[in-house]
């Protein structure tokens, strides 16, 4: 009998695990909690063994042609003059990676990708799961159920269903970020342009390459809980907080004034004891989020994917597979940098003073000694150049699927 695993979240990590699951003869089910797939949100890193892993599932190609288009970082004033840039450079990633993309582009490519083969269920989400030890059956919100093999958990950091395997407390680190899509103008280049102002507030303006310009308006805060206001209530947050900020600021806030498409969010981390439980495993974020920013969070997802889907794919026994699989991916999120909130706050300068010293320090690192420096230590090289990776054999299902495919190959 085919396996069947049931995937919670078509972000990233359960798409990517849907496609190497059912390249090697599962059969898939995702549900995801929003109507349809998310379009919003801003670039996410490709980095470290995650290029490997892109490659070997055969999308490589794809992806490239997706790229942002964004040539580097720079550190900009308010007038829009550069204090320091970092531009990408081949083959060593900094703040801009080499493989930039859309979260909701990523997202895109898995899921039609895997469409054909994966039963997706949107506007669904999990109400309560019973393991029984031999399959594990998992109930809907609408009275449906699944009766599976695997139930996955691969949602994102404040993930709801991350209790069937551990409870645990979410870090907030005390940063809130509004990422908003608008319109491009003339002005507009291929600099990820970095604005500070004063209070650890910042405004970020990056290029897509769907014709429109992606935004973020983040600041520093003890108050708790702003990301469960309804969009009224964190337009005004918003309003007040960037009110007397010049630049970019005016420009994005008209634009959500105008009904620009916004998600507003935390910087939190999440640290799990066990990613599984019987027959129930957690990944991605609800498993290992180190933070939004560090460059690290969709690397991990797709290394923790296709490291799971293959120790699945190879073992008849469940349980060892989910046990091997964390023993795995230790080391891979071992790699992540540590995000604290101090090096938000040191990346996020409170004072004009503080913003200028940064803005001095920033140009010299840009400097012939900065860059010589950098090349040591890459930005956020998760796993390093994908040597660790395990090395998994294709399912007879897949050979199956390649010889007919080929009919030039030999008979499996």
């Amino acid at each position: 009998m085919t396996p069947h695993a049931v995937i919670s979240g078509a972000g990233i990590a359960g798409p990517a695990l849907a496609h190497q699951l059912t390249a090697r003869g599962w059969r898939t089910t995702v549900i995801e909690r929003f109507p349809q797939r998310r379009e919003e949100g801003q670039n996410v890193d490709i980095r470290g063994a995650a290029r490997e892993v892109v490659r070997r599932i055969g999308l490589e190609d794809e992806i490239r042609a997706a790229n942002t288009t964004e040539v580097g970082t720079r550190f900009v004033r308010a007038d829009g003059s550069a204090a320091a840039s970092f531009p990408v450079t081949a083959g060593r990633d900094g703040p801009t990676a080499e493989f930039e993309i859309l979260r909701g582009e990523l997202s895109r490519i898995f899921i039609e990708n895997t469409r054909a083969d994966t039963d997706y269920r949107f506007d669904s989400r999990i109400a309560d799961v019973t393991d029984h030890g031999d399959h594990v059956v998992v109930a809907l919100e609408d009275g449906t159920t699944l009766d599976a093999d695997l139930l996955v958990i691969a949602e994102g950091l404040h993930s709801r269903s991350r209790r069937f395997v551990e409870t645990v407390d979410v870090v907030d680190l005390g940063m809130y970020l509004a990422y908003a899509t608008i319109p491009r103008t003339d002005a507009d280049n291929g600099w990820w342009n970095w604005q500070h102002a004063t209070g650890h507030r910042s405004v970020h303006l990056r290029p897509d390459n769907l014709g429109t310009t992606r935004a973020i308006l983040t600041f520093m805060s003890d108050v708790r809980g702003l990301e469960d206001l309804d969009r009224a209530g964190q337009l005004t947050i918003l309003r007040r907080t960037f009110d007397d900020v010049g630049g970019a600021a005016p420009r994005v806030l008209a634009a959500l004034d105008d009904g620009a498409p916004m998600y507003f969010s935390t910087v939190g981390q999440v640290h799990t004891s066990s990613w599984n439980k019987g027959r129930i495993a957690l990944l991605g974020d609800a498993a290992f989020c180190n933070a939004t920013f560090g460059g690290a969070g969709t690397s991990l997802a797709l290394i923790g994917a296709y490291i799971l889907a293959g120790e699945l794919a190879g073992s008849s026994d469940i349980g060892a597979a989910l046990s091997r699989y964390q023993d795995l991916m230790k080391p891979f999120v071992g790699t992540a940098p540590k995000v604290r909130g101090g090096m938000l706050r040191f990346m996020n300068p409170g004072t004009r003073n503080g913003i200028r010293v940064f803005h001095a320090g920033a140009g010299l690192a840009a400097g012939p000694v900065g860059r010589a420096l950098s090349a040591l230590t890459s930005m956020a090289n998760i796993g390093g150049d994908g040597a660790q990776l395990p090395d998994y054999p294709p399912s007879p299902l897949a050979e199956e699927i390649a010889a007919f495919a080929d009919p030039d190959a030999p008979t499996v």
